[in-house]
């Protein structure tokens, strides 16, 4: 009886198999470098905003502090966009004719907001208050990075759970003193551990472990 196979199947087989094996290893880390990449998860890529504005140059330059644009970070879920008329208080002084703040004026001329570019928004199915995160030691630049050396904001971390949880399991690797939270320079120093875990207690942090479930940030 003539055999079915050849002898080449068992070779054909084999090369199949690896194939197969190889194409579904490709497809994983082709995946995986997608989701990580800036072209999914945005990090290091520069907004177009209706303005051009210089965190860099109004944050490090000029040395305005946080608060006085993002005027409700310490008291709500939302840290806050300045109004125009924020922007204007200075600027009805300085730079009055620069074409680069025509849609400001024009803003204030119009009673209009400009329809600024969200770098940091995170899906409705997630939970965020800027409050809590402040009043417990987490300072702006743990999120935001060196926002003071931007001269265009982009963002510098993805915002997957993955990396919120890295902090709700471990607050103390990243608590602040309250008087340094504005600090964009700040860094820990080599007692973190012995400070954040004073920090965890002095601000009544939750460690037992709720933090990070699932309701904490999906509610």
């Amino acid at each position: 009886m003539a055999q079915i196979f050849s002898p080449r199947s068992n070779t054909q087989a084999k090369v199949i198999i690896v194939a197969t094996i190889l194409l579904v290893c490709a497809g994983g880390w082709l995946t995986s470098a997608v989701w990580w990449s800036p072209y999914t998860t945005y990090v290091n890529v520069p907004f177009d905003q209706p303005v051009p504005f210089s965190h860099q140059h109004h944050v490090a330059g000029l040395g305005i502090d946080c608060r006085y644009c993002h005027t409700s970070v310490e008291t709500s879920s939302f840290a806050g966009i300045p109004a125009t008329e924020t922007c204007m208080t200075c600027h009805s002084q300085l730079w009055t004719e620069a074409p680069l703040l025509a849609p400001v004026r024009a803003s204030l001329t119009t009673n209009t907001s400009l329809k600024w570019n969200r770098v940091y928004d995170l899906p409705d199915f997630a939970y965020f208050d800027h409050s809590i995160h402040v009043t417990k030691g987490v300072g702006c630049s743990t999120c935001h990075g060196r926002v003071d050396q931007m001269p265009i904001t982009w963002k510098t971390q993805t915002l997957y759970m993955k990396w919120c949880l890295e902090c709700h399991r471990a607050p103390e690797n990243y608590l602040r003193p309250q008087n340094e939270i504005y600090d964009m320079a700040w860094h820990p120093e080599n007692n973190q551990s012995a400070l954040g875990r004073q920090l965890v207690a002095q601000n009544h942090i939750d460690t037992s472990g709720r933090l990070a479930n699932c309701s904490t940030c999906h509610r």
